[in-house]
């Protein structure tokens, strides 16, 4: 039988990829939940750590720093938005009902969970040397499948024959200020309500009747 070299490892059970993934995740829920409600700056790393029913250095062994916790909170709900609206808006729908499952996804996602919203506004506050805050990579990294979207709509004659930019641009611009909205106004319609009043003015404008070549300058 060979015998092990004094510099060999013991061959110890595998590392549990799911339960890490778990774990990762239950901290990055409760990091949300506490920066939301203390703030980045009066945020202990103690009391996300009980929240999570963990120790300390179990927190800070998936995150060597309170700001590196942070910025993977916002990313945390991030991602979690991006599941949401890709879970409403499937392939199987129609173009349109795509966009009308993606706009409600996003507004109803906000609504149930504000503490991200507040996460979004402390990372503008706390880290304005970024280059680019968290929210707007990824609404940059996903926007590709809705300028397909938009574009196919286009072909088909469904759309006006405009700029896909501008019109993704346009619609993102517009839930994000309506997101915004919603959060500190404390407006009491429901994403449903708000989501019906989005696709009709998008859709259908707000003039009586078309008007071709229209003199918007006056």
């Amino acid at each position: 039988m060979p015998v092990a070299s004094k510099n060999s490892r013991p061959v110890g059970r595998p590392p549990d990829l799911e339960l890490q993934d778990r774990r990762r995740s239950e901290i990055l829920d409760s990091a949300t939940l506490v920066f939301a409600e203390h703030g980045f700056a009066e945020a202990d790393v103690q009391d996300i750590a009980d929240q999570t029913g963990v120790g300390k250095g179990t927190v800070y062994r998936y995150f060597p720093s309170k700001g590196e916790l942070f910025l993977a909170a916002v990313d945390h709900g991030m991602k979690n938005l991006k599941a949401a609206v890709d879970q409403a808006a499937t392939p199987d729908k129609s173009p349109l009902a795509r966009v009308s499952a993606g706009i409600l996804a996003y507004l109803t996602f906000f609504d149930e969970h504000p503490e991200v919203v507040e996460l979004i506004v402390q990372e503008r506050a706390h880290f304005r040397d970024r280059e680019k805050p968290t929210y707007f990579v990824h609404r940059e990294a996903n926007m590709g499948p809705w300028r397909d979207l938009f574009k196919g709509l286009i072909e088909e004659g469904v759309v006006r024959d405009l700029s896909v930019e501008t019109i993704t641009e346009f619609i993102s611009d517009l839930l994000y200020g309506m997101m915004f909205t919603n959060h500190f106004a404390s407006r009491k319609r429901t994403p449903s309500e708000q989501c019906q009043d989005a696709l009709d003015l998008l859709f259908h404008g707000i003039l009586a009747t078309a008007r071709g070549g229209l003199n918007v300058e006056g």
